[in-house]
Formats: structure tokens, C-alpha cells, sequence
């Protein structure tokens, strides 16, 4: 097998695609001389972006409205694949990626490989990296069966980066009946009230962990984030302690960051923690353990009480 094309499962919204499919973009370029994407949905309203980042064709079903994508979008791939050739399929990592390469590779009886963090091409083969034991361990995976490899990418495994290319060509797709379980549909979204820097594009991030001690100490990791124009993030003990909401986890069953600077403020430093965070340029931990594994990553370690060292911090910032 050679990898000459790749398809990439596109998402976003009506302003533009996803940062996790022009991540998506980059990598394929590395790896094919065409890239194409298919978008359930309006691709035409991101085919200029996505055409700037390196991709030929936009292969694009129109609005569902209201019909579940990933029943949809996994039939309709399966019937584009009967007449066009594609060595190799990525999706991000996310809740519509996911249900869509499943109900695919169930379609075309092919296996699927999730939760990579890396792709190369050897000897003609696709080869995905995928971190597992918590991060400790990565394991590699070739693609050798005869279908198209469908591979997951986990968020910030790739840097976007535009080529300056036209818009890409539009292609309309007639979408594909799905059977039985095209009758489900999308009766209401809930869309989270967010403010300030989003947690997954922020240039910096302070997060929390259970060396707060108690809810109502959180606070001032907002007050520090606030300060400093970043988003604030968690723990995956707090998170599971319902200090705070899942949206504001970092980790390997949380969001994967990688911002100029990360702040953890009582996190001890478990794999699972750095795992999401541990591509942060500068690394700042405060941690009165000088013990914890945090401090093994960090650029700059302050052993001390959080509850002394935020609210200095947050006195010294407020009176610049």
C-alpha cells in the first residue's frame, strides 16, 4: 500500500472549520500528495480556509438539518469510497469523529485505530502513534489491511499551519440513506455559557488540583486566570470531586492543551494530568510536596502553600 490520498473528516461551525481538522490538514500533507476533506454539512462555507491549509477537494453533504451526523455522515462516506479512491481516512479525536469512524469501519469491516498522537508513512505503509499506560508507553500500528486506514487524532498532536493556497474545490454529495437509524434527530443543542480565552486555544492556562483543599479555593485560580487573560483549567480529581465542571479538565480523558504557559496550582503531577499538559511551552508548577511529580516537567517550581503563593501573586499582578 502507498499513501497518495488522504480524506479528512472536516468539522466545525458557521465560522469556519475546526482547529483540531487544519491540524488534521498539516499532518496529511506530510504524508500524501492529494488531501481532500468531507464535511457533513456546508463545506462550501469552509472551503476557502480549508483550501489555504492544503486541501484540493471538499467533498460536502449540505446542511442535515437536524438528522445525527455520525449515522449520516458514515453512510454517505461509505457509498463516496465505492467510486473514489482514498488510501486513508483521519478523524479528530471528538464526539461526532468518533461515532462516525466507528459506524464506518463497522461498514466496511476495516479496523479503526483511535486516540493517535502521531502518523508517518513507512514503506509505503501508515504507521499511527498511539500513547497508552497513561502516557508512559507508545505504541505503533501499521495499516496493512486492504481498505482505507481509518485513524483518530488526539487534539494538538499537530501544528496547523497554512500553505497559502485558493480555496479548495466544492463537490456536492447526495447523502445517503443510513436505514433504521437515519430516523434519529437532533431535537436541541445546549451550548455552555464561556468567557474569555477558550480552554483548548489559550496561550496561557492556570489550572487547579485537589491541593486547594476545598471548592470555594478555586476561585482564585479564576482570579489568577483572569488576571493573566487566560482560560483556567483542572484536575481530573476535582473534576470527579465536582469542584468543577468536565469542560474544564485537562488530561487524558480531558482536554489536551499545549499554551505558552500552563500554571498548576496543587496538582501533584499525575500521567494522566500530564499527559494534557505536558507540550506546554513553559510549565509553571506551585506545589508544596517538593516530592511531586509535577515539578519533574516544570520549567519553573515554586514549593509553597497555593494559599499563600495565589494570593501574592494575584496582589502583585493587581498592583502593576
Amino acid at each position: 500500500m502507498s499513501v497518495e490520498t488522504i480524506l479528512v473528516f472536516g468539522e466545525g461551525d458557521e465560522s469556519g472549520p475546526s482547529g483540531l481538522t487544519l491540524e488534521l490538514l498539516a499532518a496529511a500533507r506530510e504524508l500524501a500528495a492529494n488531501v481532500e476533506v468531507f464535511v457533513a454539512g456546508d463545506g462550501a462555507a469552509m472551503a476557502a480556509e480549508l483550501g489555504s491549509h492544503g486541501a484540493s477537494k471538499v467533498y460536502s453533504t449540505g446542511p442535515l438539518d437536524g438528522k445525527l451526523m455520525g449515522v449520516h455522515a458514515a453512510a454517505t462516506l461509505q457509498s463516496h469510497l465505492e467510486s473514489n479512491s482514498v488510501d486513508a481516512i483521519f478523524f479528530g479525536q471528538t464526539p461526532d469523529g468518533r461515532d462516525t469512524a466507528a459506524r464506518l469501519a463497522v461498514r466496511l469491516d476495516e479496523p479503526v485505530v483511535t486516540n493517535n498522537v502521531g502518523a508517518s508513512v513507512e514503506d509505503g505503509v501508515l504507521v499511527v502513534e498511539e500513547p497508552v499506560f497513561g502516557g508512559t508507553q507508545n505504541v505503533f500500528t501499521a495499516f496493512r489491511n486492504d481498505g482505507p486506514a481509518l485513524a483518530l487524532f488526539r487534539p494538538k498532536s499537530f501544528e496547523a499551519e497554512a500553505t497559502g493556497a485558493g480555496a479548495a474545490e466544492v463537490v456536492a454529495v447526495q447523502s445517503v440513506d443510513p436505514g433504521a437509524s437515519g430516523s434519529a434527530t437532533v431535537t436541541g443543542r445546549h451550548i455552555e455559557e464561556r468567557s474569555g480565552p477558550q480552554l483548548d486555544d489559550a496561550e496561557v492556562v492556570v489550572s487547579g488540583g485537589r491541593g486547594l483543599g476545598q471548592p470555594e479555593a478555586y476561585e482564585m485560580v479564576d482570579e489568577l486566570a483572569e488576571l493573566l487573560g487566560a482560560a483556567s483549567g483542572a484536575s481530573r480529581a476535582i473534576v470527579d470531586a465536582g469542584w468543577v465542571p468536565y469542560a474544564k479538565q485537562v488530561g487524558q480523558t480531558g482536554k489536551v492543551v499545549k499554551p505558552n504557559v500552563y500554571v498548576a496550582c496543587g496538582i501533584s503531577g499525575a500521567t494522566q494530568h500530564l499527559v494534557g499538559m505536558k507540550g506546554s511551552k513553559n510549565i509553571i508548577a506551585i506545589n508544596k510536596d517538593p516530592e511531586a511529580p509535577i515539578f519533574g516537567v516544570a520549567d519553573l517550581g515554586i514549593v509553597g502553600d497555593v494559599h499563600k503563593v495565589i494570593p501574592a501573586l494575584i496582589e502583585a499582578l493587581k498592583s502593576r
